[in-house]
């Protein structure tokens, strides 16, 4: 199997070198894994392109490249440039610092990876680390990431239907705050959301006197709903979230008919 990787921590970002190891067991002694990766950091991008302006890519070792851009760009680069002529089986993304359950999906530049995978028409799966109290401290943080990714990923693509056309199915898999050793299970989970947990911002002066906001996060030890993802990964649960680049309201269609004319 050959199998892109890309993230949005940068390439030097150590759940990218996770995400290298699980993909290397995935794709096999006879597979080939490739990284096309962000040089920077590329945090809360969400799906963004560098549609105006060009970005530069570099090599910096054997099927391993850095571009100034986004996610979704090292995507685009790594289809379309570094590997046009022998194309991947499989995208991942990841493995993120930090959770990309709930709200937290809607901004993930590591979700916008696999978006763009999938829009290309490839298998994708975003993966990312729940930190909290029972894990931010150990030698490894993404010891569950590490210890499960590959198993997680296998059971997706041994289950994942034969697709034709329209908006292709990725994944969003988030691994639990706990170490490896703890970790219950996998749930098949719903996207959640946290309420009352919203971005806001917080103002900062430099020493110059000029004003700055800083972004801030909300509480992530919030569970969402039954059944959803941040509500099982706080449980000790792997979350798995089938999704798609579909934004439409299916719910309301029936709902909102009379608009029409």
């Amino acid at each position: 199997m050959r199998i892109l990787i890309t993230n949005d921590d940068g390439i030097n970002a150590p759940g990218l070198k996770i995400l290298s190891q699980i993909a290397a067991e995935i794709a096999g002694p006879d597979g080939e894994v490739w990284t096309v990766a962000p040089a920077f950091e590329q945090s809360g991008v969400g799906h963004c392109i560098s549609y105006t302006h060009p970005m530069m890519i570099a090599e910096m070792g054997p099927r391993r490249f850095a571009a100034e851009g986004s996610p979704a760009d090292c995507v685009l680069a790594g289809l379309h440039d570094v590997m046009k002529d022998t194309p991947p089986d499989l995208v991942l993304s990841g493995v993120n610092r930090g959770n990309n359950s709930a709200e937290n999906t809607l901004y993930s530049g590591t979700i916008g990876g696999a978006m763009e995978a999938a829009l290309q028409g490839l298998p994708a799966i975003a993966l990312s680390q729940y930190y909290g109290p029972a894990n931010n401290q150990i030698d490894n943080p993404f010891e569950a990431a590490a210890s499960h990714g590959a198993g997680v990923i296998r059971r997706i693509l041994a289950q994942t239907p034969d697709e034709t056309g329209g908006y292709r199915l990725f994944y969003n898999v988030n691994f639990p705050p706990v170490p490896a050793a703890d970790v219950k299970g996998i749930r098949l989970s719903v996207q959640g959301m946290r309420e009352g947990t919203v971005f806001s911002t917080e103002p900062h002066l430099s020493p110059s006197g000029r004003r700055f906001l800083w972004i801030r996060g909300g509480n992530q030890q919030i569970a969402t709903a039954p059944g959803s993802d941040a509500a099982d990964n706080l449980d000790g649960y792997v979350s798995v979230t089938p999704m798609r680049a579909d934004l439409t309201a299916h719910d309301v269609m029936e709902d909102l008919k009379g608009i029409a004319t």
